[in-house]
């Protein structure tokens, strides 16, 4: 197993992006694993004057699609919303107990967690600065509570130092602030800063870094009872005749460096995306599309599978096949959360309809397998985006032990496994019986492998390798559950990937409206794999086409 999935760290990734496709390609990913990207939105648009009698069809309901939908028929549009699963959301997805779907390759992927536990397949978090899912929360009355992000009780794990035992991220982040302290203060006393700082500034800079690194008389970074007031003791403070508290032991720094554990703390913790507060649905992810579904449910075609988009001069007809009576007996499960994967070859019930316009928010993994005549500069474009991959494990334990045992109260640990890392529940906190943890989610190399395994694998692999972070895993599992996105069939990836070269050369034209049909979706966005971008997308394609009809009368 080890030499099945090993994969680079989400670091070393990011360094080979950036040597190897640029910048912005850098950025993308740097997004997509959580580092990026604040949002535009800075208030509800107000579109009015339809023309008379115009209508829109979206393909998609997605929260791009949806959002566009909502916005334009407040505008006075008859709008119609074709979609491929019978439920909304899209990638805002959360699979509850009893849930399952068929992945490409017929495998059926269940999830038999116990009633109220549940597993975001797709987004997780809700960085606070993404104003535009927000907005559409309240307005929706989607209930919000914190995320948490940060925990120091969690683990930093390197699997070949310390002898393969996770260390405390406070620790850790305490350790290093003192290391580098110590070593600032030395350059200080030595006379390395001469030329960059008075004597006065000298003196307060080392004074500050005392009580910043919490050093010694001696301007040392050292075991002693004030340093774990920071790093946690080894023996805690009680009461009555109670062992006396002990301090712990720093990191040596040499360990500390040759872990590479910094690159976890400036990666995952430091940066502007992941800083409090974060927040999630209650309930689940999911709660987000099906507030959305719910307030746009008339306009929704549940299992209408595009086999054509055709525009002419005056609109677009759209011919899709009902799968609700297809029939071929690879379907879904009637759950209303489960995702419909019909295979491409299902008979059902051919169907059309006809619109002045059309929004079409299906994933470009998709799309380029459909028939549409759209400009040959746009089908350059729609080609030009691959879609990376992504996979998420979650595992169901009869008990919250990482609670109970640990102390670890929501965070996340981050290891150099293939399973990248294991996020704890920010929900449910201090309550008996089962949980549930991310317990593997990752992107690149170890993805691509992880989705070359059966679903069962999937679950055992993620197993195997966390226990050696948590090693009440084989006693306390439970359950698991898994997405694999590039098994997907609706969408065949994750999300869009840009490179700095096909953004400048493709986005534009992408996003631009080509006749009757305009584009919309994250891969429409500068925020790619967030919900904010598929929002944001969603709203300038309704405000730009709502423009041009109006023009056009």
């Amino acid at each position: 197993m080890k030499d099945l999935l090993s994969s680079p760290t989400r670091r070393q990734l990011l360094a080979m992006i950036g040597k190897t496709a640029g910048a912005t390609a850098m950025y993308q990913a740097m997004t997509a694993l959580g580092f990026a990207s604040e949002s535009s939105f800075k208030q509800e648009i107000e579109l009015k004057g339809a023309p008379a009698g115009a209508s829109i069809v979206i393909l998609g309901a997605g929260l791009g699609g949806l959002t566009a939908a909502y916005e334009l028929r407040k505008a006075g549009y008859k709008v119609t919303v074709l979609e491929y699963q019978n439920r909304g959301g899209g990638r805002s997805w959360t699979l509850n107990s009893g849930d399952k779907y068929t992945e490409l390759g017929g495998e059926e992927v269940t999830c038999d967690f116990k009633k109220g536990n549940y597993f975001n397949g797709g987004p997780w978090r809700l960085p606070v600065h993404h104003y535009a899912v927000f907005h559409y929360c309240k307005k929706f009355n989607v209930a919000l509570q914190p995320f948490i992000q940060t925990n120091d009780r969690a683990y930093l794990h390197r699997t070949n130092h310390f002898n393969g035992a996770p260390q405390r991220l406070g620790e850790v982040q305490s350790d290093i602030r003192g290391y580098v302290s110590e070593l600032l203060s030395k350059a200080v006393n030595k006379g390395r800063l001469d030329d960059t700082v008075t004597q006065e500034d000298k003196e307060k800079l080392l004074e500050g870094l005392k009580g910043w690194g919490v050093l010694d008389n001696n301007y040392r970074y050292v075991k002693s009872a004030e340093t774990s007031k920071h790093r946690g003791y080894s023996v805690y403070p009680g009461g009555g005749l109670m062992p006396t508290a002990k301090p712990s032991t720093p990191i040596p720094m040499g360990k500390l460096l040759n872990s590479g554990m910094w690159a976890d703390l400036y990666a995952n913790y430091t940066v502007y995306v992941h800083q409090p507060a974060m927040f999630q649905p209650v309930g689940g992810m999911g709660k987000i599309g099906d507030a959305f579904t719910r307030v746009c449910r008339d306009m929704i075609t549940f299992n209408a599978k595009v086999t054509k988009i055709h525009q002419d001069e005056s609109g677009v007809t759209v011919d899709y096949v009902d799968t609700a009576n297809a029939k071929s007996s690879n379907s879904n499960s009637s759950n209303s959360n489960s995702s419909n994967s019909n295979s491409s070859n299902s008979e059902g019930s051919a169907k059309s309809i006809r619109a002045d316009w059309c929004i079409c928010t299906i994933p470009l993994s998709v799309l380029t397998q459909i028939d549409i005549n759209v400009s040959e500069p746009m089908k350059q474009a729609m080609a030009a985006v691959p879609y990376d991959s992504s996979f998420k494990v979650g595992l169901e334990f009869k008990r919250r032990f990482w609670e109970e045992d640990e102390w670890i109260y929501g965070g996340i640990t981050y290891t150099d496994l293939p399973i990248t890392q294991i996020s704890y529940p920010s929900q449910d906190l201090f309550t008996s019986g089962s949980g549930v943890l991310l317990g593997a989610y990752g992107f690149g190399e170890a993805s691509y492998k992880f989705n070359s395994l059966t679903p069962k694998e999937r679950i055992n692999a993620a197993l195997e390798y966390g226990k050696r972070i948590h090693p009440q895993y084989t006693k306390e599992f439970r359950s698991g559950t898994s997405v694999a996105w590039h098994r997907i069939p609706w969408s065949l990836g994750c999300y869009g990937l840009w490179s700095e070269s096909s953004r400048e050369q493709y986005y534009d034209t992408l996003c631009a409206i080509d006749h009757r049909i305009v584009l919309a979706g994250e891969h429409c966005s500068h925020i790619p794999a967030w919900q904010e971008g598929a929002i944001l997308s969603g709203l300038d394609a309704a405000k730009r086409l709502h423009q041009i009809a109006k023009k056009l009368g």
